[in-house]
């Protein structure tokens, strides 16, 4: 059974998530570096794909167009509402979409040939509980991606108080050797990893954000007395008059045993 702590934690992403469902897909930063993640992922046209934390259905409907098939789950009803919204748009008849938990998924063993996850760890409170799902509902020989947030370990603290305010659904965002340690310890072998950077101008960032009463002048602050800085390992910067930070993302992907 799920502790009290589970069940409002997931109150907070299916409340913090509901508002953001629209406003996400208007962050440019969301649709950066996608080939990358075909790339890493080596889909092809054979590939089932399970995107776990699919939110508005952004990389599924990406792979889809690679893919044989897709599914998307997300805990929040109205991040599946724009996916399915999205796939219409795009013409797409190769996808699926559910309703449910990265860290109990409601699939099988062996169902996909590839599982992919993004920017969804720093919002679980077990990311090696969800880590061992995509694994289990992998089939030997497939591969596993994930690609989240990744500070430097020095910083990783100031960075967490600052995405926990500015959206109360952050837990932790794991460090490069917190990563590297998840997957060695994983049991998926020839595991690669790759990165990039995410351009986010701080305004609209903000805007797509539903931090508490109060807070937002907090963040304001604690993002201003940063910029040249650096102490929260986001780079923030003034460029043409606004705000700006690069959010540093890890991408690993391991393959399944045989």
């Amino acid at each position: 059974m799920m502790t009290k702590d589970n069940r409002q934690h997931q109150a907070d992403i299916v409340s913090q998530f509901s508002r953001q469902a629209i406003p996400f897909t208007q962050v440019p930063g969301h649709f950066d570096a996608l080939q990358l993640l075909l790339d890493m992922a080596a889909v092809d046209a054979a590939d089932e794909v399970l995107d776990v934390a699919c939110g508005p259905g952004l990389v599924a409907c990406e792979f889809a167009r690679h893919a044989k098939h897709v599914t998307g789950i997300d805990l929040t009803p109205a991040m599946i509402e724009q996916a399915m919204k999205r796939q219409q748009e795009q013409g797409q008849t190769n996808l699926d979409w559910d309703v449910g938990e990265a860290v109990s998924l409601p699939y099988a063993d062996n169902s996909f040939s590839l599982v992919i996850t993004r920017y969804s760890f720093h919002h679980l409170l077990a990311p090696e509980q969800a880590l061992g799902e995509m694994i289990r509902v992998c089939r030997p020989g497939g591969r596993v991606l994930v690609a989240d947030v990744a500070v430097a370990a020095e910083k990783s603290a100031a960075y967490d108080r600052l995405e926990i305010l500015r959206d109360p659904s952050h837990t932790h965002a794991l460090s490069q050797a917190e990563f590297t340690d998840l997957f060695q310890n994983s049991g998926l072998t020839g595991c690669r990893q790759s990165g990039y950077g995410v351009d986010i101008e701080f305004e609209s960032q903000l805007k797509a954000s539903f931090p508490n009463p109060g807070d937002e002048s907090v963040i304001r602050r604690m993002v201003t007395e940063d910029i040249g800085k650096d102490q929260l390992g986001i780079k923030l910067r003034r460029e043409q008059g606004q705000i700006v930070y690069t959010v540093p993302i890890a991408v690993y992907v391991g393959w399944k045993p045989c």
